[in-house]
């Protein structure tokens, strides 16, 4: 077998039945699907029954562990060549695999990753949302372009591995957040070739609400920094901006509130910026409006994810906790 595509689900019946109909639809037929259900209270069981007869399709229920650990249980009970990870909140394009297949027979490599989109059906937010993460403009280019100055990191909505290469890595780190920017790390760290396949994105619907894009993106900065104690020489400089954009809107605002002048202008500008962006690329003026609550979404979010981690690390050094003598 061609490819096991691994789905951690927890609490996503419906959106686990949107991406099993679009795996359905693939012009590209050597694979499996393994749905692991990750101690969900609302079980995707039945939906899975729904599509026994369509897919080569394995359903496992297990106690919650998280997204990671889940991965590993789906890829010990694979069959599949090359393991692709799916998020169960995505849908993917009917040639999806017909693509990876082509790319991997034209030019093999031990890992992969593809961008993400957003789907002409979603939600404004959600179209806002997958703006944000892809747009030059919140250091979320890098996430789905097709030329990079560094190296692709793919992220576990979609990513694929050899599954000797995902063994021989021991699979996803125990860890609640980061979990995919670890095992990328270690891809290479291991000597193995990674690539963007840029034609093989998924349809990424991400969260529904401000609120809880927030608390995701600043799980995501707060994993940054436990990342830079464990790899330190993967941590680059544009991994602080969005950190700095937070203290420089904060600086803006307080010197706009207590001195005269144009202080507000550069927070002005840059929501200019956002609207007109996200206004050409989505030709939807309401889409192209919470594009801006988005962007500061996301860079506050993970900004002060990251500033928060990086304090406690700081405080940690300096006050470390004293142990008992026995």
């Amino acid at each position: 077998m061609r490819f096991s595509i691994i789905i951690p689900v927890y609490n996503r019946p419906q959106e686990v039945d949107e991406l099993l109909e679009s795996l359905c639809a693939q012009t590209f037929n050597d694979f499996e699907v393994i749905v692991v259900e990750d101690g969900s209270s609302e079980k995707c069981d039945s939906v899975c029954e729904k599509y026994a007869d369509k897919l080569d399709l394995h359903y496992y229920f297990k106690p919650n562990s998280g997204p990671g650990p889940s991965r590993n249980y789906g890829a010990e009970r694979s069959q599949g060549e090359y393991l692709i990870i799916l998020d169960s909140d995505v849908i993917v394009p009917e040639h999806y695999l017909e693509i990876i297949q082509n790319e991997l027979e034209s030019h093999p490599c031990d890992a992969f990753g593809g961008p993400d989109e957003a789907h002409p059906s979603f939600t404004p937010i959600q179209k806002a949302i997958n703006y944000s993460m892809t747009s030059f403009f919140t250091t979320g280019g890098i996430r789905g372009g097709k030329k990079k100055m560094d190296k692709f990191y793919p992220r576990s909505f979609n990513l694929g591995i050899r599954k000797e290469v995902y063994a021989a890595l021991g699979g996803f780190a125990p860890m609640r957040y980061g979990e995919d920017i670890d095992l990328s790390t270690r891809i290479f760290k291991g000597g193995y070739s990674c690539r963007l396949f840029p034609d093989a994105f998924v349809y990424h619907k991400r969260r529904v609400k401000f609120s809880s894009f927030f608390r995701q993106v600043r799980h995501s900065g707060e994993a940054r920094v436990e990342l830079k104690k464990k790899y330190p020489d993967t941590f680059k400089l544009v991994h602080l901006l969005p950190a700095v954009f937070v203290l420089g809107n904060l600086l803006l605002v307080l010197l706009g509130l207590f001195h005269h002048g144009l202080w507000f202008a550069p927070i002005l500008l840059y929501c200019l910026l956002v609207f007109v962006d996200s206004l050409l690329k989505n030709k939807s003026l309401k889409v192209a409006a919470l594009s801006v609550p988005a962007a500061y979404c996301q860079l506050f979010g993970y900004g002060t994810g990251f500033l928060s981690a990086a304090w406690r690390d700081i405080l940690s050094k300096k006050y470390p906790s004293q142990k008992e003598n026995p």
